[in-house]
């Protein structure tokens, strides 16, 4: 009778055992689902807290504990879809970097913050704003937002913020091209897709091995900056002139990586990681090659159109304080992006005009 017992005992050791890794399992999961929560205001990742409009085929957020999303589909406060009289209408296009999901409150995205300054120092007038920031997106995104939700609400300056995305699109064709990657990057898997710890897991490795291969140049990508931004600045330039045919001021301002020429190795893999992950075939030079050449697109694209250009990038500084990984803003970031954008529009002849003939119209209309 002892042996059976004794199998009864192990087979009963083991169910208590294998009980113990699945509890153990599920508090870690809630745990990363709580942390996630804490920072971004939902327990889900931030694809999930997007889907796609029937009606534009654009994908559009959803808000959380965190994010509020207005009654016309943007992060932010509500406005009216009818523009009031009187009142300047600020518009943001861009990607995650304009969408703020890192930030801690709506009140300090960097679109918030340029709206309360120039509200601030421009008092009488009366401004509002749309921050029409979306994760993922492109300039062919920004302009069928443009067309589609942006002009019917008659926006007064439009102010475009968007690089890494394209730059991470054009480059990865090209690495398939080259033979450096297959028809997709790895994806994550299927245990990934429902565990939320699971996805964090993979990700770090990959992460972990990307910083440690980061300055390895063997089987990376080769290429001309200049040749490989060519469509990017002609996609930036059709989306400057059709913000124009929309707004009377339109801004297009420099892209801020946290990875900048002159930092220690260990600070570039530090900056570049989560660049890397999206761009794994790039050297950490190829990188800042693509950024350097990207934002002389953007250059030469103000200076074609007659578009303000906002300079100042290195302005913020590439440090955890004011990013929360290679591109991305913490709320220090947030108000140093607004710093330099609202600097510039302030010292715009074009924003001043504009006001000018506000003002006028409003005497106008009083008398």
């Amino acid at each position: 009778m002892s042996a059976p017992r004794n199998a009864v005992t192990i087979v009963g050791l083991a169910l208590v055992a294998a009980m113990s890794v699945v509890v153990a399992l599920l508090m870690a999961e809630g745990a990363v689902r709580i942390r996630h929560w804490v920072r971004h205001g939902s327990a889900a990742p931030l694809e999930d807290s997007l889907s796609v409009d029937a009606a534009t085929g654009l994908r559009v957020p959803h808000g959380n504990d965190r994010v509020h999303i207005n009654a016309l589909g943007f992060r932010g406060p509500e406005i009216e879809a009818r523009k009031p009289a009187g009142t300047v209408r600020l518009a943001f296009l861009g990607g995650s970097t304009t969408f703020c999901a890192e930030a801690s409150s709506d009140e300090t995205t960097w679109p918030h913050v340029v709206w309360r300054e120039l509200s601030a120092a421009k008092a009488p007038h009366t401004f509002d704003y749309i921050n029409a920031g979306v994760p993922g997106y492109r300039i062919v995104h920004l302009t069928q937002t443009l067309r589609q939700r942006i002009a019917p609400l008659a926006p007064d300056v439009v102010v475009i913020y968007e690089a890494t995305n394209d730059l991470s699109v054009d480059s990865r064709e090209l690495a398939r091209r080259q033979g450096l990657i297959g028809p997709e990057l790895a994806e994550t898997s299927p245990l990934a897709r429902y565990s939320f710890l699971w996805f964090l897991i993979e990700k770090n490795v990959a992460l972990r091995t990307l910083q440690a291969n980061a300055l390895n140049d063997e089987g990376k990508l080769r290429y001309d900056a200049r040749a490989l931004s060519a469509a990017f600045e002609q996609r930036l330039t059709e989306l400057v002139q059709a913000s124009q045919a929309v707004a009377p001021v339109v801004a297009v301002a420099t892209f801020a990586p946290r990875l900048r020429r002159g930092q220690p190795d260990a600070e570039r893999r530090r900056a570049a990681v989560t660049a890397l992950y999206y761009m794994p075939y790039m050297t950490l030079d190829g990188l800042l090659d693509g950024y350097e050449e990207y934002n002389a697109a953007i250059r030469r694209v103000a200076a074609a159109t007659g578009a303000l250009l906002i300079e100042g990038a290195d302005t913020i500084p590439a440090d955890d304080t004011h990013y929360a990984d290679s591109v991305h803003f913490t709320d220090a970031g947030s108000a140093a992006m607004a710093a330099r954008v609202s600097s510039a529009l302030l010292a715009s002849p074009a924003l001043t005009g504009l006001l000018d003939g506000v003002r006028t119209a409003r005497v106008e209309v009083a008398h």
